[in-house]
């Protein structure tokens, strides 16, 4: 699969009023993503015990700033993401070394840089950066190009040395988002079958490799969710509260802030990975399904505007966004149903945490950035001079 039949490979001059940017914003796409946010703070608030603080204020107020982000990055010029696309690759990574160096350690892991006024996670910023940075660099491809094995290697190593920086972290979930972001974009732009087979039958044949070294709480993981019943009040409990709690709600569930499991604090991080299961206890089946139709509709929207698109930057840009988020909730609700390992991925708009709620919104704010410019002809070098 290739839209490289969309693509213009010259720029003319595109500049938009401010009027014309805001009749070209996606209202609908930001309405559903805000609907789900509200949902989450209404989790947190439950899961606060009918209290504000400390989760649902906390989020409430990350909420408003990262949509300020949005808007901003929304009406930046398209071009300008193209130019910087590199730059800001190569930064986050240079964030994601200093992490190595100087980084916080929390929760057992060295994933956060103290800014002063608040811990940022690198590793959730190369989410975004690594789309960006392939996305130009697919940009100024043909389809001989992409049929090149040579030509695949710099996107392959721009994606492997991060996933190698946060696997030493270590950060599994964060480091297999990475791969399956690269992997979709790689098949977006039209790389052949064949190279993932390929692809797909050496990292079968590196299991063993792998599995050696893996942390000891990695291994439990991977073991546990083979068979949870092998240490159900040790490695295997997360997933059997999970499942019980899952269960517990019923169709209609318990009603809000009636959940047993969730407020007698049978759930571990029910404010963040495992927030979905306080959901299903209090509103049910129906519920859940309610709000996996609204990230569905997220994902359609992303979808859409990608593919009405006419710049093969923002149409792959796009794209990958979507891939991103869509990552998110497949990964988080697999986990907590146990059809994955739990390896720390949070439910997107849904969990507490300040770093990722940003990301998000900034990844959104991109999509909407790609919504307004969609007619915008990007040149290979994404400057007036690259004809």
């Amino acid at each position: 699969m290739s839209f490289f039949k969309d693509r213009n490979c010259y720029m003319k001059n595109y500049n938009l009023s401010f009027k014309e940017k805001w009749s070209g914003f996606n209202w609908q796409f930001l309405f559903f993503i805000c609907l789900v946010v509200f949902i989450g703070i209404g989790v947190l608030y439950s899961v606060g015990g009918g209290n504000w603080s400390p989760w649902a204020s906390k989020q409430t107020v990350r909420f408003i700033v990262s949509l300020c982000f949005l808007m901003v990055v929304a009406f930046f010029n398209l071009r300008l993401f193209m130019r910087y696309a590199y730059w800001i690759y190569g930064l986050t990574l240079l964030m994601l070394l200093g992490v190595e160096v100087f980084g916080h350690i929390g929760m057992g892991a060295q994933r956060w840089l103290n800014l002063g006024v608040v811990n940022l996670q690198p590793s959730e910023c190369m989410k975004i950066a690594l789309i960006l940075a392939l996305a130009r660099y697919f940009h100024g491809a043909s389809l001989e190009d992409i049929r090149r094995v040579k030509f695949v290697i710099p996107p392959l190593l721009m994606m492997g040395v991060p996933v190698l920086l946060i696997l030493k972290q270590p950060d599994l979930g964060t480091a297999m988002m990475l791969v399956f972001e690269t992997a979709a974009i790689f098949f977006l732009v039209g790389v052949q079958v064949w190279k993932f087979l390929l692809v797909l039958i050496a990292g079968t044949a590196a299991i063993p490799l792998v599995w050696a070294h893996l942390h000891d709480y990695q291994k439990q993981r991977v073991l546990t969710f083979l068979n949870p019943e092998r240490d159900p009040l040790g490695a295997g409990y997360h997933i059997t509260q999970s499942k019980i709690t899952l269960g517990s709600g019923g169709f209609w569930g318990k009603g809000f802030m009636q959940g047993t499991q969730s407020r007698l604090s049978f759930i571990p991080e029910k404010q963040t990975d495992f927030i979905f299961t306080v959901l299903a206890e209090e509103f049910g089946l129906l519920g859940s399904l309610v709000l996996y139709a609204l990230y569905m509709i997220i994902i359609f929207y992303g979808m859409m505007i990608a593919l009405k698109c006419t710049n093969f930057f923002g149409k792959i840009l796009a794209l990958g966004l979507t891939v991103n988020f869509a990552l998110y909730v497949f990964i988080n609700m697999g986990m907590v149903m146990g059809l994955m390992p739990v390896v720390g991925v949070p439910l997107p708009l849904m969990s507490y945490g300040g770093t990722a709620m940003l990301t998000l919104f900034i990844g959104f704010g991109l999509i909407e950035c790609v919504a307004i410019n969609k007619e915008m002809v990007i040149g290979r070098l994404g400057s007036i001079d690259d004809e």
